[in-house]
């Protein structure tokens, strides 16, 4: 079936674009500065979802905005997968502005127009990097997505936030350039294209060695993923304010990281090919090591946020090792996994702002009875917990469920092992925190039973992504229909 020619991808990557000049425009006056960008995020999501029945028609929807080189267009191309994460990252991109403005206000932060102004490039990059047709166009919007988040996560401009931005940069930079864009010069002069194909459009005449080490090349390359040994820069990210973690962790720098290693298996690869040459396994062994030592490290993190960011290593090799075990059933998994992580996850980031902005406390054991305080953030805090778990009733069961049958259907034992042993340690290092915030003894409480919450700005969107993470778990459309409709 021949795409849909449509200019909707690419004024869906453009519209927060445009938005940062009536945004620099309105910066002294920070009410109709914060109106455009609602605006923004509500013309982006309309323009999603106007593309999102063809596509679950099994159409696609194309548009080249540009051919810089003869083979190399900037070219946008919209399908299952690039659907399904275009549809998360748009939705949370107005969940996240409407708590940003509420934890920005009320702590007072400074250059918050330069905040609002990448916070709309960097929600451009990702459509870009989610609608991408070629590797080409996929890494330029992946490169743009580096630079804009630079100044988010150094939003602080102090000595450790200036340390972090550097980390940041040379993990995610020097990958990209250093094992990305020469294995992208590779596939390109293999095959003759970068183009995404869904059979991959490289095949079994080149030597397994070339195919995994350009396998390879990618998978590191991409280090958004947070892969170890190349995650140090996630944790450091967490100097940022908490919107912006937020924005890093569930939505737009890590799921653009596992995204684009998913395109290159399906894309570039293909599942055949990798399953020929028997290199899942080594994917699988390197996603299963991540999990568990990601999870251990995170059982002793007293830092919530520190904790929250080990979690997310962990949790993003969870979609990759879908992808790794070449099974439909697991690559379903990690692609729901996509979404499903994304709602559990921003839920507990907002709740760990909401709790800095009511109390000034960061540290988990400085919360010993904050839920007598604070119960409606601390029962956010519960879902979005269930839902990085995997646990009814909440989303998360689903994506993990399909993991686990997705193990059994490629006969990995080990791998769902290693599934059930990390939801146990994930369980290890959510569910204490909750535990403590209401059962602990009057000696024990850091805090009166006096209510306290977060100023509303904060807590509506919190309460909002919580109760999406029950409903698709009743529901899990349109993210599952997408998921398997992009399996090849």
């Amino acid at each position: 079936m021949e795409p849909l020619v449509s200019i909707k991808p690419f004024l869906a990557v453009m519209v927060s674009l445009l938005a940062v000049v009536p945004i620099l425009l309105l910066r002294s006056w920070p009410n109709l500065r914060e109106a455009v960008t609602f605006l923004a995020g509500f013309v982006k999501w309309g323009l999603v979802l106007s593309m999102l029945g063809p596509v679950l028609d099994g159409m696609q929807i194309e548009y080249t905005a540009a051919e810089v080189l003869p083979g190399l267009p900037i070219r946008l191309r919209v399908d299952a997968l690039g659907m399904l994460f275009a549809l998360v990252a748009s939705t949370l991109w107005i969940v996240t502005s409407a708590y940003s403005v509420g934890y920005m206000r009320s702590l007072k932060e400074h250059s918050q127009t330069r905040y609002f102004v990448f916070f709309s490039v960097a929600l451009s990059a990702t459509i870009g990097v989610a609608f991408a047709a070629n590797l080409f166009t996929l890494y330029l919007f992946y490169e743009l997505l580096s630079l804009a988040t630079y100044p988010l996560v150094t939003h602080h401009q102090n000595q450790e936030a200036k340390r972090s931005g550097r980390k940041y940069l040379t993990y995610i930079l020097g990958t990209s350039i250093g094992l990305v864009l020469p294995g992208m010069l590779m596939v390109f002069s293999l095959s003759g294209t970068l183009d995404f194909q869904p059979g991959g459009i490289l095949n079994e005449q080149f030597s397994k060695g070339l195919i995994g080490l350009l396998l390879f090349m990618f998978v590191f390359g991409f280090a958004k993923a947070g892969l170890m040994p190349f995650h140090a820069w996630l944790p450091a990210a967490m100097v940022a304010p908490t919107p912006v973690s937020a924005l890093l962790h569930a939505v737009a720098v890590v799921k653009v990281g596992v995204f684009s290693i998913l395109r290159i298996v399906t894309g570039v690869f293909g599942m055949d090919l990798l399953g020929t040459f028997n290199l899942g396994q080594g994917l699988a062994y390197i996603a299963a090591v991540t999990i568990v030592v990601a999870s251990l490290v995170a059982l002793t993190q007293d830092g919530l946020k520190r904790r929250l960011a080990f979690s997310t290593i962990g949790q993003l090799a969870y979609i990759i090792l879908g992808a790794a075990m070449l099974s439909p059933k697991a690559l379903t998994g990690g692609m729901v996994h996509i979404a499903m992580h994304a709602f559990g996850k921003i839920t507990l980031f907002f709740c760990a702002g909401a709790i800095f902005v009511a109390t000034g406390k960061k540290n988990v054991s400085e919360m010993v009875g904050i839920g007598r305080r604070m119960p409606i953030t601390m029962g956010a805090f519960l879902v979005g917990a269930l839902a990085v778990i995997g646990l009814p009733p909440t989303g998360g069961f689903i994506s993990k469920w399909y993991l686990v049958l997705g193990s059994m259907e490629a006969g990995q034992s080990l791998m769902l092992g290693v599934l059930l042993f990390s939801s146990l340690l994930n369980a290890g290092y959510f569910l204490p925190v909750f535990y403590r915030a209401f059962f602990c003894t009057p000696e024990e409480a850091l805090f009166e039973n006096q209510v306290k919450e977060a100023p509303a700005w904060c807590l509506v969107p919190l309460v909002g992504t919580a109760g999406v993470s029950i409903l698709l778990f009743f529901y899990p459309q349109p993210f599952f229909g997408l998921a398997q409709l992009a399996v090849p």
